[in-house]
């Protein structure tokens, strides 16, 4: 697992479809765009605070009668990471609630009662969850997450009112360094 501050790094949000992103319109006292398509820049994430990125892996234990040996098989391996940003408007709220596994490539939303589209021939991503570029600022090297989606939204509450706000993505797909 790794901590970076929200200085140290700049990320930027992509959907996996090449033809729609995903606005905040309709949002209240927000505006602009969430994420780009995927053949675009990005939108990068304003008032980044601090950026979680875990590896993890999911083992199956098995035992075999009359052996002493308990074989691990590895299940599959996962990417999770966490932004936490300073809450200015309810955009988050809304993406976690409606678009958090991104556009079909007919630019509708997922809305997860569906399965995934497969990869293409290639191995391309095919229109489903986001892309995630974390870029350290010191180095210069890239961290690409594909087909990543929300899987946790929270707000951080004190006497004062709200503060901060956290989404959490995750992803099976081995992450790209460049």
């Amino acid at each position: 697992m790794a901590y970076y501050l929200g200085r140290d790094v700049s990320v930027t949000l992509n959907t996996e479809n090449n033809t729609n992103g995903v606005t905040t319109a309709g949002v209240a006292n927000a505006s602009g765009t969430f994420a780009a398509k995927s053949d675009a820049t990005g939108v990068t994430v304003a008032d980044l605070v601090g950026l979680d990125v875990g590896i993890g892996v999911t083992d199956e234990d098995i035992s075999y009668m009359g052996k002493k040996t308990v074989l691990k098989a590895e299940i599959k391996k996962e990417t999770t990471v966490t932004m936490t940003r300073k809450k200015k408007d309810s955009s988050w709220d809304k993406i976690f609630n409606l678009a958090r596994w991104g556009v079909y490539t007919d630019n509708n939303l997922h809305d997860g009662l569906v399965e995934p589209p497969a990869d293409d021939a290639s191995g391309n991503d095919i229109g489903y969850g986001y892309k995630i570029a974390i870029t350290l600022s010191a180095a210069g090297d890239v961290m690409t997450l594909n087909q990543c989606i929300i899987t946790g939204h929270t707000v951080s509450l004190s006497a004062d009112g709200t503060t901060e706000e956290t989404l959490e993505w995750v992803t099976q797909k081995a992450p790209v360094l460049s």
